[in-house]
């Protein structure tokens, strides 16, 4: 706003100094017009008209800036991997001004947080369909399907994945509910476990001991996997192949601890 009242005063200069007619009041308001429209709109890299306050024509709208960011973020990472990510970058790919991010986070690790929050969340999901799919009274195939929903979630969101295990957020409970997501999908293998336990499946012991064990293991196929470290070994079977057999191997450790 102060800048329209700059320019009116100089434009009022340039005519003469004076206002009082009414051609001159025209010409004034002829001139905010214009600069309205120089100020307000501008293009992006892509050449599509962006208003000053860095909205783009379907982009978010009120509300919804943090699920913008969000997904702005995930995509940097798909493409440049996380040390690509700013918070600079984060705002331009959403369209927003450089300054928005700092209404939603604090920093660049509030926003891995959140990224990874709605990984877990998401990861929770799968898993939960995946159990769903299994008949209830067969704990053992509902033990498994949590180990191949895990992979396959790793593999079909790899860039949540990978930002939900980095150095930045290990420490999730300075996020509560980073944390709470984290703690949700180990909760559902803990409890998977003793489902097995319950009916002689699996040995008896440390319910969260058994989980780990069995967390570990998917976990690093699914890394494995999700950094290409597994094509130069010329393994006779795929990702899909390599999971069943994975929870097999998993379930007939833990039957004979």
């Amino acid at each position: 706003m102060m800048s329209y009242l700059f320019g009116i005063k100089l434009y009022i200069v340039k005519i003469g100094g004076s206002y009082n007619s009414f051609l001159d009041i025209v010409k004034i308001i002829r001139h905010i017009v214009a600069m309205t429209d120089a100020t307000t709109h501008i293009k992006d890299r892509r050449g599509r008209k962006v208003k000053a306050s860095g909205r783009r024509p379907g982009g978010y709208h009120h509300g919804d800036l943090r699920a913008a960011l969000i997904r702005s973020a995930v995509a940097i990472v798909a493409q440049e991997g996380i040390g690509g990510l700013t918070l600079r970058k984060t705002a331009r790919h959403a369209g927003v001004s450089h300054a928005a991010p700092a209404h939603h986070f604090k920093d660049m690790r509030g926003l891995l947080a959140a990224v990874a929050e709605e990984g877990f969340r998401q990861m929770a999901a799968m898993m939960a369909a995946a159990q769903q799919a299994v008949a209830a009274d067969d704990p053992l195939m509902r033990f498994k399907a949590l180990g191949k929903a895990y992979i396959e979630f790793a593999l079909t969101h790899v860039a949540h994945f990978k930002v939900m295990f980095h150095l930045a957020v290990a420490d999730k409970k300075a996020y509560p509910d980073l944390h709470a997501a984290g703690d949700q999908t180990f909760g559902m293998l803990v409890t998977a476990v003793e489902d097995c336990q319950s009916v002689g499946l699996l040995a008896d012991g440390e319910s969260r001991t058994q989980a780990l064990f069995a967390w570990s293991c998917v976990h690093g196929l699914s890394t494995l996997a999700v950094d290409d470290q597994l094509r130069e070994k010329a393994l006779p079977a795929g990702p899909d192949e390599l999971a069943e057999a994975m929870t097999d191997h998993i379930y007939f450790g833990l039957h004979r601890v």
